[in-house]
């Protein structure tokens, strides 16, 4: 992504993939203990976080990677400190690394099977979620009201919105998004 296909004001985060040859982990681990504090030490480097692969799994490795901003990001994924480190781990991944930029509710828009790509307007994505929960929301009382009405108001209403969440997040979020995706992405 380039700097103009995200708003440069807000929070964003990388997910960097790297897949790992077999019976090389334990280097890769000690690849990792060397470039994160190189990281750390960039301007707007807010944290990171590994997403290590799972006994008996392939050894898929994800970095997540936060920064205050979209150009102080853009300036270490593009640094000569990252592209030495980067270098060095080439002997122990199969293929090259893939990196997803991730700003916030947009991730919801993206279309699956599809590279990511510039998020659709701010205003398209309020108005798309807000039909999706007022959808989400006037069905799901009637429903589930008789359920849960024997318990406190508050343990109703945590239930009734992780539901909706839950609802939005798997199913009706992609589902429109297919569904409106010219009106989200005119030009493509």
């Amino acid at each position: 992504m380039t700097a103009s296909a995200i708003d440069e004001r807000y929070h964003v985060t990388a997910v960097i993939a790297h897949s790992v040859k077999p019976g090389r982990e334990a280097g890769y681990e000690q690849w990792l203990r060397g470039i994160m504090p190189v990281a750390k030490a960039f301007p707007g480097h807010i944290g990171v976080n590994i997403l290590r692969p799972q006994p008996d799994q392939p050894p898929d490795y994800r970095a997540i990677l936060h920064f205050d901003c979209h150009q102080n990001l853009q300036r270490w994924l593009e640094s000569d400190e990252r592209s030495q480190w980067i270098g060095r781990v080439q002997p122990l991944i199969c293929g090259p690394e893939t990196v997803q930029v991730l700003t916030g509710w947009e991730t919801w828009f993206q279309l699956p099977g599809r590279s990511p790509q510039k998020p659709p307007q701010r205003y398209k994505i309020t108005l798309l979620t807000w039909l999706a929960v007022f959808g989400v929301s006037t069905l799901l009382t009637p429903l589930l009201a008789p359920l849960l009405a024997p318990f406190p108001p508050l343990l109703r209403q945590f239930v009734s919105i992780g539901v909706a969440v839950w609802l939005l997040g798997y199913f009706v979020m992609p589902r429109l998004t297919r569904l409106f995706h010219r009106w989200l992405y005119p030009n493509r």
